[in-house]
């Protein structure tokens, strides 16, 4: 797998230096001595290379003249990755069928910056981390714990079955995230661009809520309607240890 840009190979090296193996850079760039260092530090060769070598391996032009070789994207067991949430107030989020590598990588760079988020994946009818993933999430990938699962109601079964409480974003209800106290333990389930949450996964959810648009002709995608949802969970962690 390859991983370019400056901002996702330094992420790499500083939080998981043992999964790159090489690190490409174009030759006569500037602003790499980080890099250099971190490479020196743990052994990592170092290859300079033309300009269109690196566009080549990294089918992309936006490489800003960096790129690495690192193994494939390791997932987390959903048990292991449930019980890990509840022991550091993490919360997770059960993304359903989402179909758009952007909207992903989008959601991964959010959480990351917001922090203490996980992500579940199903392996079927859905995007999975891929280079164009890594690429959007600009190094927020090394700080996101994800799994990938096969049955997404047994999987927020298990949630329910360690104590969370299951949240879903939908779409044209009257309940606004406005109003919402979220409970805590809590997971979120974001649904698919188009689709939103499938029935099947809706008849899960303790609690909906929907962000109030002001035409209803537009909405947001699910990129943007995760991060707002994130970021209230966030106000609302806070303002409760505040109290507490």
């Amino acid at each position: 797998m390859k991983i370019s840009g400056k901002n996702s190979v330094i992420e790499r090296l500083r939080s998981n230096p043992h999964s790159v193996k090489k690190i490409y850079i174009q030759q006569g760039i500037d602003g790499v001595a980080s890099i250099r260092k971190k490479a020196k530090q743990w052994g990592i060769p170092v290859l300079n290379v033309p300009k269109s070598k690196i566009v080549k391996m990294a089918r992309n032009t936006n490489t800003q003249g960096v790129l690495i070789d690192v193994d494939g994207f390791e997932y987390i067991e959903c048990d292991a990755l449930l019980d890990d949430a509840r022991k550091k107030k993490r919360v997770p989020i059960f993304l359903d069928s989402l179909n758009d590598p952007q909207n992903l990588g989008a959601i991964i760079r959010s959480v990351a910056c917001l922090g203490k988020f996980a992500l579940i994946l199903p392996t079927h009818n859905s995007v999975s981390v891929t280079e164009s993933v890594l690429r959007v999430a600009s190094g927020g990938d090394n700080y996101v714990p994800i799994a990938q699962v096969s049955n997404m109601n047994q999987a927020i079964q298990k949630a329910k079955e360690k104590g969370f409480w299951i949240v879903g974003s939908v779409v044209g209800e009257d309940n606004s995230i406005y109003n919402a106290e979220f409970p805590f333990p809590m997971a979120l389930v974001m649904g698919s661009e188009q689709k939103g949450i499938r029935g099947g996964i809706r008849k899960n959810l303790d609690m909906e809520f929907s962000i109030p648009m002001a035409l209803n002709t537009l909405s947001f995608n699910v990129a943007h309607a995760t991060a707002i949802f994130c970021y209230e969970i966030k106000k609302q962690q806070y303002q409760k240890k505040l109290k507490d």
